[in-house]
């Protein structure tokens, strides 16, 4: 074989590994990912390793931009007001996305026209954990002194509709608690309330555990399927009696009309990065399940997803305004 017909296969083979980016010219300038959170939690950290690892396939760079509050559903505000997509806007899609426009009169978004879903990712160890020196031992302890007490404890969550707290509103509705509910912008602010004795408990993922296996913080409970392998000491919410599983698992989307072939790249950049080595460790630092959907398959989602979050707004008859 000639030189020149292995350097000609050599280039075919390295065209073929990447056909779209070749066909779309696509990108060929930076990518922003809206993080809809502080600087500094298990979401921000998930979604900064998945940015870093994604742009080596990209050839560009994946630029975090974090833009916190309402929920967590800034992201989905920008691509909401994008008349069209271009793939160089993406954004973190949690649950609350879904929910925050059926809590409202007024919805600024239709999660099922103003989007297009790129990938699904992964999923949150929700618990909830109280300052070490509480009373409360045991989950059940603290169920029963805020049934007895009224309006006299008060958790934090990350926010109105998010997960955290319509699953803490799950449990007081079932239980005949009327407990306090704290929004915060962040995890940080979250675990320094507790901390500071402005809140009894923080309803949260895992940006408390280092505080728990620190010493200064005690976790309860949490709401996986199974034990946390970091905290095989501590119940699920299911095995003390709730028929509640928790994970509040989240993708990525782009704005709505993103050319399939674009929304191919940015799938197959984020799928290599998101079952890479490197990016398995991190999502191990913050007990972070894999749970890959595709494109086709996260879009289906959504549509149940919205189904049955639907049922349990109605059901608790949790509005906004």
């Amino acid at each position: 074989m000639t030189t020149t017909r292995r350097a000609l296969l050599a280039a075919g083979g390295t065209l073929l590994a990447a056909p779209t980016i070749a066909q779309s010219g696509f990108p060929n300038r930076p990518i922003r990912l809206i993080v809809p959170w502080p600087p500094g939690g298990s979401t921000d950290g998930q979604l900064r390793s998945l940015a870093e690892l994604a742009q080596r396939h990209l050839g560009q760079a994946v630029i975090v931009e974090n833009r916190s509050g309402v929920s967590g559903t800034m992201a989905a505000q920008l691509m909401a007001g994008e008349a069209r997509g271009d793939g160089y806007l993406v954004g973190q899609m949690p649950v609350t996305a879904f929910r925050v426009p059926m809590m409202t009169s007024r919805p600024g978004w239709d999660p099922l026209k103003d989007f297009t879903y790129i990938i699904h990712l992964t999923g949150y160890l929700f618990g909830v954990v109280v300052r070490a020196d509480s009373p409360w031992q045991t989950w059940q302890q603290f169920i029963d002194d805020a049934k007895a007490n009224p309006g006299k404890i008060a958790y934090g969550s990350p926010g109105v509709g998010s997960t955290l707290h319509i699953t803490m509103e799950r449990i007081a509705a079932e239980r005949g608690i009327d407990w306090l509910h704290v929004p915060f912008r962040g995890g940080a602010d979250n675990i320094q309330a507790v901390l500071g004795g402005q809140t009894q408990a923080n309803a949260d993922s895992t940006g408390w555990a280092p505080l728990v296996e620190a010493g200064q913080l005690r976790l309860l409970v949490t709401w996986g399927a199974e034990r946390a392998r970091r905290f095989p000491n501590v119940p699920t919410l299911q095995e003390l009696g709730y028929n509640i599983v928790s994970a509040s698992p989240y993708g990525v989307a782009t704005p709505k009309g993103t050319d399939p072939g674009v929304v191919r790249v940015l799938h197959d950049a984020f799928k290599l990065a998101l079952q890479s080595p490197e990016h398995a460790e991190v999502l191990a630092r913050y007990d972070m399940p894999v749970i890959y959907k595709n494109s086709a398959d996260y879009t289906a989602y959504v549509g149940q997803v919205i189904e049955e979050e639907g049922a349990m707004i109605r059901r608790l008859n949790l509005r906004m305004n």
